[in-house]
């Protein structure tokens, strides 16, 4: 027998029994404790995510390694292996949040806000991403790691502080009832244009730091990567998704949409992780698409999205929450490192989004708005600081200073946005967009109203 017919004839990979049960109750602890501090924090005015990534703080080395070693190591094991099955898990939650996110944007009044967008999101990505290189140069040498050529690192740190989460965002936007008010489309919108030129800069550092003299041609490839992505999209995307909505409408009842829309942005995100973008854009632009489309029947989408709010999203900010150790800040050197910076990321991004809205001649309010939704780094931060980990750039203490920051960032946010937004005037063509946006939730209320009636 050949080596291609061993291949074949050889048994698929099983989890094994005692590893299976860990994965279990890790899922289940962090799902439970998500719940329970995400309800807590939105009693007092929060987002709901801070309750979350405060679960996988307190199990995680932050709290619970101190506290009980030996549980610690048992319940949550450094094996690279064992951790991907719940980070998996996670990442699913994520790209589903973003897609779903995305169908929210009014392409409609993207295109009629492209320059204020443009104008909000060029000063709030210069600004900060020049004050975070010339932080990155004043910062201690214990922050720096070995080896690494300081540019690079401030660099890296300009990047890190220049970006906004989408997911973090579109949360926060969801939870505060705001996806369907100009001000919240116009900070989803610029967080769109934020995340991307983020990532591009992103590709260049990153290529700085391993590729050297290959730069340009890698900076090259990403520009012309994502324009074909966008022109694909707009080209192709749409009469795909409107196809693709056909045939899943003549399934029986919801499963069969509720699996096409999962499949299309499972495999839009495929297909920009696969360029070097980060996945969550393939799902965000897949779910722009999706919810521009003729075809699309919200109500079929109510499980759908139950199930992500409820399950898969607390998931994977509790999974973000996990890899925190805030432990770090006993260090004099880190804790002030951490607070220069956290005021530099916070004064850089929010001058910027205020200056960019006040040229757009935007109101002082919606200025106000804009500047604190952006300001939200959340996941996206960790996630490049993850990158930069990984890249030997940052140390471990570098590494803790910017989660700090979307920590923090996050936190800020929502009572900022809240006390912004009450003082813009609504507008008739946000009354329109909100029922279309409560669609789901009526539907959901029907659904479960004609269940009591009819049940025996």
């Amino acid at each position: 027998m050949d080596d291609h017919m061993m291949l074949a004839a050889a048994p698929v990979a099983v989890i094994p029994a005692h590893h299976l049960m860990t994965f279990l109750l890790q899922l289940g602890l962090l799902l439970g404790l998500a719940t329970v501090l995400g309800r807590l924090a939105a009693r007092f005015g929060l987002p709901a995510l801070l309750g979350e990534l405060s679960a996988g703080i307190l199990i995680g080395p932050s709290l619970l390694a101190h506290a009980a070693p030996d549980l610690f190591a048992w319940l949550l094991p450094q094996d690279a292996a064992r951790f991907h099955l719940i980070d998996a898990v996670g990442q699913l939650g994520v790209l589903l949040l973003v897609g779903l996110a995305g169908m929210h944007l009014d392409a409609g009044f993207l295109r009629r806000q492209g320059r204020a967008a443009a104008w909000i999101s060029g000063a709030g990505l210069i600004i900060p991403l020049v004050l975070g290189v010339g932080i990155g140069f004043m910062v201690p040498a214990e922050l720096i790691a070995d080896g690494v050529d300081p540019t690079v690192f401030a660099l890296f740190m300009g990047v890190a502080l220049c970006v906004s989460a989408i997911p973090v965002i579109a949360k926060i936007l969801t939870e505060m009832r705001l996806l369907h008010r100009n001000i919240g489309q116009l900070i989803l919108s610029t967080a769109v244009i934020d995340d991307v030129v983020g990532w591009l800069l992103l590709s260049v550092v990153s290529a700085l730091a391993t590729a050297g003299a290959r730069t340009g041609q890698a900076v090259m490839t990403s520009i012309a990567l994502l324009v074909a992505f966008v022109l694909v999209a707009l080209l192709l995307g749409r009469r795909a998704v409107a196809v693709v909505l056909r045939v899943a409408d003549r399934g029986q009842g919801n499963n069969t949409t509720i699996a096409a829309v999962t499949v299309m942005f499972l495999l839009s995100a495929a297909v920009t992780h696969a360029m070097g973008f980060e996945a969550i854009l393939g799902a965000f632009v897949c779910g722009a698409l999706i919810g521009s489309s003729p075809d699309l029947k919200v109500a079929k989408l109510v499980p759908l999205q139950t199930f992500v709010a409820a399950v898969l999203a607390p998931i994977f900010f509790a999974t973000a929450g996990l890899r925190m150790d805030l432990t770090e800040l006993a260090n004099p050197v880190v804790l002030v490192a951490g607070i220069v910076v956290l005021v530099v990321a916070i004064a850089g991004k929010f001058a910027g989004a205020y200056i960019g809205a006040r040229i757009a001649r935007r109101s002082r309010w919606e200025a106000l708005a804009l500047g604190a939704g952006l300001n939200s780094r959340g996941v996206i931060e960790v996630i490049i600081a993850m990158v930069g980990l990984r890249l030997g750039v940052l140390t471990t203490a570098s590494y803790t200073v910017i989660v700090l920051v979307a920590v923090v960032t996050s936190m800020m946010a929502p009572p900022l946005l809240r006390f912004a937004a009450s003082r813009i005037a609504p507008t008739g063509e946000e009354a329109v967009r909100e029922e279309f946006f409560d669609a789901l939730e009526n539907s959901d209320r029907e659904l479960m109203a004609t269940a009591r009636e009819t049940r025996p």
